[in-house]
């Protein structure tokens, strides 16, 4: 696998990292798959010119390249636009309730090992009331993959306020102005010690398919918050990271390994401030040690939050690859660990006679 945290083309029989363990109980298709053999049958219906498009298409271009068996690949949704898209996916979906997706697929991934279990939610939909099963999935570590699409906005219910609304944000919901703080999902999945965070967007198709590749072979869960743009009810929430014009100046693309610079001349750079967060310098102005070198498998997430917190309601300066990708046993392989070790002790056991076990009492 790659290490430079966006260009990884290793496939699901690759070596290297902690790839071999997500994807190694999944049984392999026995031929060769192209992106229609993802495609439903089903007309996708979502607005004109909105970014799920571009996801969708992304997701089934990439997919292919893992070789796996179709039926051996799941997405389960919650509520939202985003939720929809199970329905064109060939593969098994289960479209599930408002921002329990994450529950669901824990369950479905710790029981079943052979299975390459995906998430697919909003910014509603994971982090309003689904924002408990989010961080506790991330905390675990199950192995699954999360893809939040991120449109700032509440795009199904027509147009009210969502939680990485930005502050002061008007809308239906608010019309004076929202006065909540949004949350970072960055900044959040790193607070829950998630072992895999990243950001991309839906219309750099490159990037987001290099974020996937990485995400589906990294073993435990993988959080990838995908900037979406919602062009009936939030058009342009991240047109400085697309405009030709300004993109390079306020995109930072960090690269494992690599110092973090950027501009259009590569001009500027990351310099740690004492107080722990960091500054943006000219490279010419500064000794080459001073300008921050990406670790994505750092153990201690503090850079990674730093680098977090440089993204702002203005997009000034926006990081955008992997934030963190470090080793731990995935809670479905402990647990698995657990259950063999109970059978080797107490036995296979017996469910019908442990229900019938103990005091029963029969009722005519």
């Amino acid at each position: 696998m790659s290490d430079n945290g966006v260009n990884g083309t290793n496939g699901a029989n690759g070596s290297g990292g902690n790839g071999l363990g997500a994807l190694a109980l999944v049984p392999k298709a026995e031929q060769k798959q192209t992106l229609k053999d993802f495609k439903t049958d089903q007309e996708v219906r979502w607005c004109p010119g909105c970014g799920d498009y571009a996801i969708l298409a992304a997701v089934q271009s990439f997919l292919p390249e893992l070789g796996l068996r179709r039926e051996n690949i799941v997405f389960v949704s919650g509520i939202g636009c985003s939720s929809r898209f199970p329905y064109y996916m060939n593969t098994y979906g289960f479209h599930s309730i408002h921002g329990r997706a994450p529950a669901i697929a824990t369950g479905l991934a710790a029981s079943r090992p052979d299975l390459s279990v995906w998430v697919v939610t909003g910014d509603g939909d994971a982090l309003s009331i689904g924002g408990n099963h989010l961080i506790h999935a991330l905390r675990r570590n199950v192995n699954l993959k999360i893809l939040l699409f991120n449109n700032r906005i509440y795009g199904l219910t027509k147009g009210q306020y969502s939680p990485t609304s930005e502050f002061g944000k008007i809308t239906k919901s608010t019309p004076m102005g929202s006065l909540d703080a949004p949350f970072n999902p960055i900044s959040l999945a790193l607070g829950a010690e998630a072992t895999f965070v990243a950001r991309t967007i839906d219309s750099d198709r490159k990037h987001l398919q290099s974020v996937l590749r990485e995400a589906a072979q990294h073993k435990g869960t993988a959080l990838v918050e995908i900037y979406q743009n919602c062009n009936i009810f939030n058009d342009g929430a991240f047109e400085p990271l697309k405009d030709p014009q300004v993109r390079d100046d306020v995109t930072i693309r960090l690269e494992h390994g690599q110092p973090v610079v950027f501009g259009k001349d590569r001009q500027k750079g990351l310099r740690r401030c004492p107080t722990g967060g960091f500054e943006v310098v000219n490279v010419a102005d500064v000794d080459p040690s001073e300008i921050v070198v990406h670790d994505v498998h750092n153990p201690d997430p503090s850079q990674a939050f730093a680098l977090s917190r440089l993204d702002s309601p203005s997009f000034e300066h926006t990081p955008i690859g992997i934030f963190r990708k470090v080793e731990r046993p995935s809670y479905d392989e402990l647990l698995r660990a657990q259950v063999e070790e109970a059978v080797a002790k107490e036995g296979k056991g017996d469910l019908a006679a442990l229900l019938a076990s103990g005091d029963t009492w029969r009722i005519d």
